[in-house]
């Protein structure tokens, strides 16, 4: 099946198998390979994208359901080769400690700072309740938010 997407700001045209999920295409047909593939099962949220502005977790879509929309995903937060305040945050608070959620919880952090500009920390724990982390405990991971927050609003 052919499917059309614009993946941070690149449309692009792939025939694709119907059963793809979203998270395969983007690693395996574009080769933006940041979005990681946790646990296929939603509960992880390594795998966290913006779908038409909003935070989804690819592993739970096909790309067929994509097909037309606009996707961002973490190689899509930077530009001009400067990182995202967020991205910036999360290196400067050590929100993050072997990465491998990072990529999901920028988006998620996106995503919650789109919705409220000056979250408070019980805001930023319900924002993250679907994205885990098994090395850092978080502390580092809302201090990182805190600070995006507090540059962005500058």
């Amino acid at each position: 099946m052919e499917i059309t997407l614009t993946v941070n700001g690149t449309e692009f045209t792939r025939d694709i198998e119907p059963r793809l999920s979203l998270t395969q295409f983007l690693r395996e047909h574009l080769d933006l390979t940041g979005t990681h593939i946790g646990c296929d099962t939603s509960g992880c949220g390594a795998c966290t994208v913006t779908l038409n502005g909003d935070a989804v977790k690819s592993c739970t879509i096909l790309a067929v359901q994509a097909n037309g929309s606009e996707v961002t995903t973490i190689e899509g937060m930077a530009k001009n080769g400067e990182m995202h305040p967020i991205q910036a945050a999360f290196k400067e608070e050590h929100g993050l400690q072997c990465g491998f959620c990072t990529p999901g919880m920028v988006m998620v952090a996106a995503d919650i700072l789109k919705h409220n500009s000056k979250p408070s920390e019980e805001d930023i724990r319900h924002g993250l309740k679907g994205n885990f982390c098994r090395c850092t405990g978080y502390h580092n991971i809302i201090k990182s938010i805190q600070h995006a927050a507090e540059t962005i609003n500058k």
